[in-house]
């Protein structure tokens, strides 16, 4: 398992980031093909308790809230945990508002490989209108109709490392690239060093484009959406028994 999930995290994605037309850049997705080849193998016995990565930290008890776009984000590490595909995952709520109204409410279940590398096994996502669930389109869950688990988070990345955050075909297919490390970053929450950038993206949704900084010992602290600009940040951490 140990080299398997190193292999998996160095393989390169080969996904259409773009397409030009007539000298511009086109953001209507490619058509969808499944990739039948990406099948993790995941082994239960090679996972741990907890997750402790120090680019995403995900303690029990712990609460971050972002603010931007007019828009604010608060993710809850929660005590409860899932078992998927045999491997216990830590669950996290992420609960977007504007102003004190709930948009979306969203959880999400995460877990640690022996090697340090964090996995994503799924989520179960609500839109909300007028107080009204709406849609819960970009749920899955991995082991179920063909969906697998991503790695949100490498052990040890590495500039132009590429790999699936998760994947259920034509769904759920956002990826991720390592764009830049040892980065400084300042945030109404602080200022931080030594961080990782990603780029996220997603090759059936190419409105899906922006970069995320990821620094020691706090974990996920900013985004920018590459198409429009717009920026969330974090703002606070809380933490509770």
């Amino acid at each position: 398992m140990t080299i398997r999930a190193v292999t998996l995290a160095r393989i390169l994605l080969v996904v259409p980031l773009m397409v030009v037309a007539c000298g511009k850049e086109s953001k209507e997705p490619p058509e969808c093909d499944v990739d039948a080849s990406y099948q993790p193998g995941i082994v239960p016995a090679n996972f741990v308790a907890g997750i402790d990565n120090p680019l995403l930290p995900l303690v029990p008890g712990t609460t971050f809230t972002y603010a931007g776009a007019g828009e604010t984000v608060v993710v809850e590490v929660t005590s409860n945990t899932r078992v998927v595909m045999g491997v216990t995952c830590v669950e996290v709520r992420d609960t977007v508002r504007v102003g004190t109204v709930v948009i979306e409410d969203t959880l999400d279940w995460y877990a640690q490989d022996v090697d340090g590398n964090v996995w994503y096994f799924g989520e179960y996502t609500k839109e909300y209108e007028d107080g009204v669930v709406v849609s819960t389109a970009g749920s899955w869950l991995a082991g179920v109709g063909g969906a697998q688990p991503g790695i949100v988070m490498l052990a040890a990345p590495q500039i132009a490392d590429v790999y699936r955050q998760e994947y259920l075909a034509c769904a759920a297919e956002d990826a991720a690239e390592v764009v830049a490390l040892g980065e400084s970053v300042s945030v109404p929450y602080g200022a931080f060093t030594g961080c990782l950038r990603t780029r996220d993206y997603s090759p059936i949704d190419l409105m899906t484009n922006e970069y995320k900084w990821y620094c020691p010992t706090v974990g996920f602290v900013a985004e920018v959406d590459i198409w429009t600009g717009n920026r969330e940040e974090l703002v606070s951490v809380t933490t509770t028994p």
